[in-house]
């Protein structure tokens, strides 16, 4: 690149529980990974990503990140550790990351202003969002998202008549494995599916709310540092999800394959391809299981930083 450059980068993330039920105000865990996806940014005659010029019907979360910052003509280049479309929230990584480089450029990075940004550039993009994904990528370690203010709040997000509380979370040490379909699904035509489920079914919002009861129960045992607990209701979690019609066969497969071996597995992220993780100790073995399924496995550290200033 040419000229004066400004870098980001963002971590991965992984939904222990409640994704779907958070986009309509139920609690969920989420935790940063240690992948991470990197953007560099320069001004330039005409904006591009990677050296494709953009336009007004491609690469829609960058240029929204620069429409929202009002930037100039810029050049973009990423690189990332994780798959898009795999359901570790490479959309809300690439948003977080870039409006980071382009505070920076101006020298006006906030940690809870990039986090609104993104926030407002994912609904912008999805049409309906909630804050997990770019909030995790934002702050990094581990966040509850709730209705309710607690002592540990970061920031608040509202939404037409939707409000959530940003809050952080103390994770134990655990091993996650991450198991990739293959399979890339956009996460707004999922969310808007079990939207319609939900606005026009009974059964559907009772799934919704116990897996906002499963959730706060997985809390209780992640702050005891009891991981069988939370394995237990991370599995129970996905049976749930499963029935609200984000699963599939492949995901299923993966999940029940590496049971025998794991505190407990689900998909996470929006469905529907994507991924799954485990909570194991026996990470080796699980990772040689999802391989053998077709999987791609990536073994995640958890505890690890935010978006970050390069």
């Amino acid at each position: 690149m040419y000229g004066p450059t400004w870098g980001a980068s963002a971590p991965a993330k992984v939904i222990l529980l409640g994704e779907h039920a958070v986009v309509f105000g139920k609690p969920a865990v989420s935790v940063a990974i240690g992948l991470r996806l990197r953007c560099r940014i320069r001004l330039a005659a005409v904006p591009s990503l990677n050296g494709i010029q953009l336009g007004p019907q491609n690469y829609s979360y960058v240029s929204a990140c620069l429409a929202k910052r009002n930037a100039p003509p810029t050049a973009v280049l990423t690189d990332s550790d994780f798959p898009s479309g795999s359901g570790l929230g490479s959309s809300a990584a690439v948003t977080v990351a870039l409006l980071a480089a382009l505070a920076a450029s101006t020298g006006s990075f906030k940690e809870d202003v990039v986090a609104r940004e993104a926030f407002e550039v994912e609904c912008d993009v999805q049409g309906r969002a909630s804050p997990i994904d770019t909030s995790t990528c934002t702050h990094g370690k581990g966040i509850l998202v709730s209705r309710e203010r607690e002592s540990s709040l970061l920031w608040e997000m509202s939404k037409d008549t939707r409000r959530w509380c940003v809050h952080d979370l103390p994770v134990p040490k655990m091993t996650l494995v991450v198991g990739f379909t293959g399979k890339s699904k956009p996460t707004g035509p999922l969310v808007a599916k079990v939207k319609r489920y939900v606005d026009h079914s009974t059964f559907a919002r009772d799934m919704v709310d116990e897996i906002g009861e499963v959730t706060m129960e997985g809390v209780r045992h992640m702050s005891k540092g009891d991981l069988e607990g939370l394995g237990r209701m991370m599995t129970k979690d996905h049976k749930l999800l499963a029935i609200l019609g984000v699963s599939t066969r492949e995901l299923d497969k993966l999940v029940s394959s590496v049971l025998p071996y794991s505190y407990g597995a689900k998909l996470t992220g929006a469905g529907g391809g994507g991924s799954m993780v485990a909570l194991t100790d026996r990470p080796e073995e699980v990772v040689d299981i999802i391989r053998r399924k077709g999987g791609q496995p990536f073994t995640a550290e958890t505890g690890v930083p935010g978006v970050k200033i390069d």
